[in-house]
């Protein structure tokens, strides 16, 4: 049935958001922490990994200096290299389903990841979502270029606006308190999913936070008045 949105354009988080990539993440977090001499995250430990870059992460969370978090995140990009960016990663249930039903309500999509975006990339392709986004972003490798999720989020809207996309009225679908700040940098609103890696408080600031995929569908997509 025709559909459409109160939304102009959709920025998607991917890691806690579009994708689960945890399984991949703990074992790989477990082998660099290991290397560098700490101790490596227990699977609840997680919700403090997943979402900021890991750059930052490698500092707060283990004490690394700006330097040795350098070395520690092109251990562990090495590592998910061999491993295959795809390894272990699976979809949220229904997520794909909605983000190719946006897309056929003429809704542009892009993502905003602060996870490096040829591994954005690979998913994205791996679960065949890149024909339904208008912009696949991403953090650069070395995840200091460009990591921030405010600077993810702006070079976003500026690749949609690009490629002709309306972005008069976006908002960003996101699972941290990183992606709520990011949009409220550059004026976004933010809905808050919570099936991802986060506390509770973390939805503090979005415009609305959902549970369920369901709930999501009926803030993104709404029945035409003729229907």
């Amino acid at each position: 049935m025709p559909m459409r949105s109160p939304w102009t354009c959709i920025l998607w988080d991917v890691d806690g958001t579009i994708v689960d990539a945890s399984d991949g993440i703990l074992r790989r977090l477990a082998i660099t922490l290991d290397h560098f001499g700490k101790r490596p995250p227990t699977r609840a430990e997680l919700v403090h990994w997943i979402g900021p870059p890991m750059y930052d992460s490698f500092q707060v969370n283990v004490g690394m200096t700006p330097a040795e978090a350098s070395d520690a995140v092109s251990f562990y990009r090495t590592l998910g290299k061999a491993d295959g960016y795809t390894t272990g990663a699976e979809l949220f249930d229904g997520v794909a389903d909605l983000i190719r039903d946006v897309a056929a309500a003429g809704i542009a999509q892009a993502t905003a990841s602060s996870k490096p975006e040829v591994q954005v990339d690979a998913l994205m392709d791996h679960f065949d979502l890149s024909p339904f986004l208008a912009a696949i972003v991403g953090a650069t490798l070395d995840e200091r270029t460009l990591s921030a999720k405010a600077d993810v989020v702006a070079e976003s809207l500026r690749r949609l606006r690009a490629a002709g996309a309306d972005t008069s009225r976006p908002v960003l679908i996101g699972d941290r308190h990183h992606d709520v700040e990011g949009g409220a940098a550059n004026e976004v609103p933010v809905i808050f999913v919570r099936w991802g890696f986060s506390w509770p408080h973390e939805s503090a600031g979005a415009q609305a936070a959902v549970d369920t995929v369901g709930e999501l569908r009926r803030l993104l997509l709404l029945k035409t008045a003729d229907d």
